[in-house]
C-alpha cells in the first residue's frame, strides 16, 4: 500500500478551552484556522498527564505514565518503550523531530532517525521531586509567579531563540524531503515549546490583542483556603505568597500567552507554506501536551485536572477522516495508534500494554464509550492523583483528598463538586469503581516513591567528578553540505534544487 506522509505539529501548554471548534474566533492563528477547516476536531481531548516529560511521552507511546514510568519532568523514558517513531520507522518511514521532546535519560531519540535541534529542557534526573519531603519547595526549578508579574513584551527570549531555530530547521526539512532524495515516506515532527510561560511576546504579536475582550479569566481567583486541597499545593508550590499578583498582571500575562499563539501561528505557517510550495501531501496533526490555567481560579500553569490545565487542542487532516467537530472525549495517547492506523502499521504486538485507542473511526463518523484516563504524580502532588473523563462527568480521586465530581455539561468552570452530593452517589460508585478497576494507587504511591529515590540517588552520583549530560548534540555533516570536492558541481546543482531545472 502507498504509506502517507505525517506532518506533526505539537505545542507546549496550549489551552484547549481556546478551541471549542478550532482556534477561537477572536485569536488571530490564521493558519491554524485554515488548518481546522479540512481537519477532524476533537473539542475534548485530553493531556495522559498535564506536565511536559509525562505527557509527551504518554503521547508518543500510547501509554500512561504508570506504564511508561515517566511520572515527571526527571523521570527516565525507557528505550524499550516503542513510540510512533519506532513503529513509522520499522515500517519504513524516515523519522525526524525538530524541536521539544523532553525525553529524560541517555536515549534522546525514541525512534527519530534523525533530530535537528536540541532539546530546551535537562535530560538528566535533576528535577525528580521527592514524596518523603511533602511541602518542599525546590527553588531553582520549580515554578514560581514571577513568569506572571515579569510578563510583558520582548523580542528575544531563551524560547523564542528555541523556537525560531525549530522552525528554521522544520522548515529547511520540509524543502530537503521535497528533493526526493529518499524515496521512502516520511514522518515529521515539528515541536515548539511557545505559548508556554513565560509569558514574553515579540511586539508585533503583543499589538493584535490590545483590544482583546479576553484578558481576565472568567472565573476570578478563589480564596486561598476556599481551594480544594490540591489547588493548594500548586499555591504553595508556586510560591504564591512571595508575589502580590495585580490585575494588571493578569492581563499582560494573558495577553502575551494570546500573542504567542499567534507567533506560533506564524511558525507553523512556514512549515506550511514550504509543504505547499514543493507540493508534498501529508496528513497533518496539530496537538498539544497540556494546557495552562491562565488565572482561572487564581492558578497559573498546569499540574491540576481542571480544564484549563488538562484540556488541549488536537485537530487530524487526513484523506480518510472527515472534517467536523468531534464532541467524544478522547486523549492524546491515542495519538500514537491513530498515526499507526492512518499509515497502515499494525501495533497488534504491543496493544496488550497500550492504552490509547485509535482515534480515525471517529473522523468517519464512528462512535467510543470508554472513559479517558488521566494521571499526575510530579511536582504540587504529595501522592498521586487520577481522573476519568467519561461521557459528561469528571471524576477525580487521590489517597490524600475528598473525591471531586464534576457534571461538565451544566459547569464547565468545575465549581460545584458532586461527589458528596446524595443524589449522585449511584454516579460516584460507577465511576469509583472503574476507577478503583483501573488503579491501585497504593502500588502507585510505592512506584513513584521507588523511582524517585532511585533518580536521587544516581543524580547525586553523577554530579560528582566528571559530568557527561546526555544533552542531545544535534549531528551537522558538514562534508556532506553545499559544495565539497568529493562531489561534482553539476550534480549538487541539479539534485539540490527544486523543482529540477534541464
Amino acid at each position: 500500500m502507498s504509506r502517507p506522509n505525517i506532518l506533526i505539529f505539537m505545542v507546549d501548554q496550549l489551552n484547549g478551552t481556546f478551541f471549542p471548534d478550532g482556534p477561537a474566533e477572536w485569536l488571530h492563528a490564521p493558519n491554524l484556522k485554515k488548518l481546522a477547516a479540512r481537519s477532524t476536531r476533537f473539542q475534548n481531548a485530553y493531556t495522559a498527564s498535564p506536565l511536559c516529560a509525562p505527557g509527551r511521552a504518554a503521547f508518543m507511546s500510547g501509554q500512561l505514565p504508570s506504564g511508561t514510568g515517566v511520572y515527571d519532568n526527571a523521570a527516565e523514558f525507557a528505550s524499550s518503550i516503542p513510540t510512533y517513531a519506532h513503529h513509522l520507522r520499522r515500517a519504513g518511514y524516515q523519522t525526524c523531530l525538530s524541536g521539544k521532546m523532553h525525553f529524560v535519560g541517555p536515549d534522546q531519540l525514541h525512534g527519530f532517525e534523525e533530530r535537528l535541534t536540541t532539546d530546551i529542557y535537562p535530560p538528566d534526573f535533576g528535577w525528580t521531586p521527592d514524596y518523603r519531603k511533602p511541602g518542599e519547595r525546590i527553588e531553582w526549578w520549580y515554578h514560581n509567579m514571577g513568569s506572571v508579574t515579569g510578563a510583558g513584551v520582548a523580542e528575544i527570549s531563551n524560547q523564542m531563540e528555541y523556537d525560531d531555530e525549530v522552525a528554521y530547521h522544520a522548515t529547511r526539512k520540509v524543502y530537503d524531503l521535497a528533493r526526493g532524495h529518499d524515496d521512502r515516506p516520511w514522518c515529521l515532527t515539528v515541536s515548539f515549546t511557545h505559548p508556554h510561560d513565560p509569558y514574553v511576546a515579540r511586539k508585533k504579536y503583543w499589538d493584535l490583542y490590545e483590544d482583546c475582550d479576553h484578558l481576565l479569566p472568567e472565573v476570578g481567583a478563589i480564596p486561598y483556603e476556599d481551594q480544594d486541597a490540591h489547588s493548594k499545593r500548586i499555591f504553595d508550590a508556586n510560591d504564591w505568597r512571595s508575589f502580590d499578583i495585580t490585575e494588571e498582571d493578569i492581563r499582560r500575562s494573558r495577553r502575551a500567552y494570546f500573542a504567542n499563539i499567534s507567533y506560533l501561528d506564524d511558525k507553523i505557517g512556514e512549515v506550511m507554506e514550504a509543504l505547499e510550495a514543493t507540493r508534498q501531501e501529508a496528513v497533518i496533526l496539530f496537538v498539544s501536551d497540556h494546557g495552562d490555567m491562565l488565572g482561572e481560579r487564581g492558578l497559573w500553569f498546569k499540574m491540576s485536572f481542571y480544564e484549563g490545565s488538562s484540556r488541549v487542542p488536537m485537530m487530524v487532516a487526513a484523506p480518510n477522516m472527515e472534517p467536523g467537530l468531534v464532541t467524544t472525549p478522547v486523549s492524546n495517547i491515542d495519538v500514537c495508534p491513530t498515526l499507526c492506523e492512518l499509515a497502515g502499521v499494525s501495533m497488534e504486538e504491543v496493544m496488550p500494554w497500550t492504552t490509547g485507542e485509535s482515534l480515525v473511526h471517529l473522523g468517519q463518523g464512528g462512535t467510543r464509550d470508554t472513559p479517558v484516563r488521566m494521571e499526575y504524580a510530579a511536582e504540587a502532588s504529595y501522592a498521586p492523583m487520577v481522573s476519568l473523563r467519561y461521557g459528561k462527568w469528571k471524576y477525580n480521586r487521590c489517597s490524600l483528598d475528598p473525591d471531586q465530581l464534576f457534571d461538565l455539561e451544566a459547569d464547565p468552570h468545575e465549581l460545584t463538586n458532586l461527589a458528596e452530593e446524595p443524589a449522585h452517589q449511584g454516579t460516584v460508585q460507577t465511576l469509583r469503581a472503574k476507577s478503583e478497576a483501573r488503579w491501585d494507587l497504593a502500588a502507585f504511591d510505592a512506584a513513584v516513591r521507588e523511582s524517585q529515590a532511585r533518580r536521587w540517588v544516581v543524580y547525586e552520583a553523577l554530579r560528582e567528578g566528571g559530568y557527561f549530560p546526555w544533552d542531545y548534540q544535534p549531528l551537522q555533516k558538514a562534508s556532506e553540505r553545499y559544495m565539497r570536492n568529493h562531489m561534482d558541481l553539476n550534480v549538487v546543482e541539479k539534485n539540490q534544487r527544486f523543482p529540477r531545472g534541464e
